[in-house]
């Protein structure tokens, strides 16, 4: 069950190929909490050169645009109140690999609606404590301001599409970083069989 379900949800969002790559439908949406948002535009074409762009909306006229190339395609965008201070930000959800198994979250958090701050998730690949089996088929949801992660655990052997290691649940939530940025920070993880 659990199985068709996450099909459907990633059929909602793309559609596969013959050749094995997967293809994504354009993003053009405004996302508003209230009168406050973002415009985001991004063409999802190629995996490795995909302009994005995001516009402030209701923001104070200080707050600048960011656009840049993106190395990945947008599968999704959300917004929350991630930093508690009433105004929206904004979450992608960005594939960066062409079959659609390695997906990663950037966000950009509104600084009390007068600019946007890039921030990222931390690459579980880096971190010795919870990469252990990692081979991506990474999931990505927001679930009242807290950023949830499921990735299978690989077992030394496992095939490439049977993982037996269970599934590793991380939850991040946003904090103030170093230099007055904004950062992710891992609060906990839990394993699954």
């Amino acid at each position: 069950m659990k199985r068709q379900y996450l099909l459907l949800l990633l059929g909602y969002f793309f559609v596969l190929n013959a050749n094995g790559q997967v293809t994504f439908n354009k993003i053009d949406s405004t996302l508003k909490i209230g009168k406050a948002g973002y415009r985001v535009d991004c063409r999802n074409k190629s995996i490795t050169q995909n302009p994005l762009s995001i516009k402030p909306v209701g923001f104070e006229s200080g707050a600048r645009d960011i656009s840049f190339t993106l190395k990945g395609r947008v599968a999704s965008a959300q917004i929350d109140d991630l930093n508690r201070d009433s105004y929206p930000d904004l979450i992608l959800f960005i594939y960066t690999d062409s079959s659609a198994t390695t997906e990663t979250v950037y966000g950009f958090i509104s600084d009390g609606n007068k600019e946007i701050v890039p921030c990222f998730v931390p690459d579980v690949a880096m971190n010795s404590k919870i990469n252990t089996g990692y081979k991506g088929h990474d999931q990505f949801s927001l679930m009242e301001g807290t950023i949830l992660q499921r990735f299978p655990i690989y077992k030394p052997g496992d095939d490439k599409d049977k993982p037996t290691g269970g599934n590793r649940l991380i939850f991040y939530q946003l904090a103030k970083g170093e230099n007055g940025g904004w950062k992710f920070n891992m609060i906990r993880y839990s394993d699954t069989k």
